[in-house]
């Protein structure tokens, strides 16, 4: 028996007062609707349709994928117009379930259920418990004429809360807007619907009248919590929902034994895998994928990004780590910042020292190299214990390629060198202070290329003249 998801992705949003579709804002790093996309993958669905409208081009571009159809709603007249358009793609024999791109939360446990609940022969409906349930609609069980308008009983309808009697405002179980049918049967219901409305529109719920009429058992399966069936219609609620997501992600790290020293202040916008004794300070921002050893203590206000860190490193705070695709490889015992930036493909051995304002990029430094102070190394391969001098660099560009310095085990580099690409410093060379090296330089020797000193007797400084009157 198949399985099709349908996903209505077609609403402009209008007070998110944003030209950006809605589906497409941010929640943790990726967009409403790849949020959902992605918290259905794993229930193996036959056939996905994304029903799209306002900016379709950029909602179809942005999450395009070989198991995606796209159809379009135009113009948007409701939530039963939009599956509407999604009818003709779905098998005749199975189950459609119907979500929402804005409502990206939803468990992928929820939704099999809500599928199981469904078997292909139910209109199987997601509810939750609200205490506060204005603005939503009720679930209505009981008789059919609503008499007994409780949370028990057979279900019998939707009924929107501008329309509620008194005591159905008083029922806290609420629709969700994500429903699972028996799809011939809802083909049948969908061409059934009538705009005979205020908005003109076609409404979804409407099928919840249609099924009970044609005697078929409509269910209801319970949202685990109120946070996965929100969905976001404006900044401010976008913005709650991003917290929500944030503390839950904060409070599994910590039952996991992270120390977060204020899980209110922690951002998690990926995945992050953290071993044992794991300290995180304040303001801290992982994205991509972000793996912490053992004993890893991140400081205040770091942004790491595609990155593993090996056990007992220290990152200090803010320190901007961003592997991009090649990622970032921090060895045991590190020590990287503060204000340190690692680029992508920097790979730091055991022990190595990355201090203030140094920044790596396309480099490879062996155990227990050091660049303490105010220096820059791309397309580097630095040997084990060298010291790079502060205010260094490896001049790695010639306007048109990249060019590698290799810099051999046991090398120091004094204050304030330019290491002219390609270049080689062979073990255990010393470059003095200032120099610009440009060919390679002996092991074991001191290099030094720079200008003579001079001391000129007699020079004046240059006086500022006064202005005319």
């Amino acid at each position: 028996m198949a399985l099709d998801i349908v996903i209505m992705a077609a609403g402009k949003g209008t007070r998110m007062r944003s030209s950006l579709p809605k589906v497409l804002h941010n929640l943790a790093g990726r967009s409403l609707l790849q949020h959902v996309l992605q918290n259905v993958a794993a229930l193996g669905a036959d056939r996905i349709v994304v029903v799209t409208g306002h900016g379709a081009d950029a909602v179809e571009a942005a999450v395009a994928a070989p198991q995606v159809q796209f159809v379009r709603q135009m113009p948007q007249l409701g939530t039963g117009h939009a599956v509407q358009q999604a009818a003709p793609l779905l098998h005749d024999a199975g189950t459609t379930l119907i979500l929402n791109g804005d409502v990206p939360l939803i468990e992928p446990a929820t939704a099999a259920a809500l599928v199981a609940a469904c078997g292909g022969e139910r209109l199987a409906l997601l509810t939750v418990l609200l205490d506060d349930p204005s603005g939503y609609g009720r679930i209505v069980r009981g008789d059919p004429a609503g008499r007994s308008a409780t949370e028990g009983g057979r279900v019998q309808g939707i009924v929107e809360h501008k329309d509620a009697s008194p005591a159905q405002r008083l029922i806290r179980e609420v629709y969700t807007g994500v429903m699972a049918a028996p799809t011939a049967a809802l083909k049948r219901w969908l061409g059934a619907l009538r705009n005979e409305n205020v908005q003109g529109e076609y409404y979804l719920p409407d099928v919840v009248a249609l099924a009970v009429a044609d005697g078929v058992a409509v269910v209801t399966e319970r949202a685990t919590s109120e946070t996965e069936v929100l969905g976001v219609n404006s900044p401010l609620q976008l913005a709650d929902l991003e917290r929500r997501y944030q503390r839950r992600q904060a409070d599994a790290l910590m039952e996991a034994g992270v120390r977060l020293a204020d899980p209110a202040r922690f951002d998690l916008r990926g995945t992050l895998d953290c071993g044992s004794d794991v300290e995180i300070d304040v303001n801290g921002v992982f994205e991509g994928r972000v793996v912490l050893g053992d004993g890893v203590r991140i400081g205040a206000n770091c942004v790491i990004r595609n990155a593993t860190i090996a056990a007992g490193a220290l990152i200090q705070p803010f320190t901007h780590i961003d592997g991009e695709a090649l990622g970032v490889q921090v060895g045991a015992g590190a020590q990287v910042g503060p204000f340190a930036r690692l680029r992508p493909g920097a790979v730091l051995g055991d022990e190595v020292h990355i201090g203030n304002f140094v920044e790596v990029k396309n480099s490879t430094l062996g155990r227990g190299a050091k660049a303490n102070h105010l220096a820059y190394l791309g397309d580097a391969t630095v040997g084990a214990r060298v010291n790079y001098g502060a205010g260094s660099i490896t001049a790695n560009y010639d306007g048109a390629n990249k060019h590698r310095t290799v810099i051999g085990d046991d090398v120091h580099v004094g204050s304030n060198c330019v290491l002219v690409a390609p270049v080689t410093l062979g073990a255990g060379a010393t470059i003095g202070g200032g120099s610009t090296i440009s060919k390679d330089a002996p092991a074991g020797q001191l290099t030094v290329s720079r200008a003579k000193q001079l001391s000129l007797a007699g020079w004046k400084r240059p006086v500022k003249v006064p202005k005319s009157t």
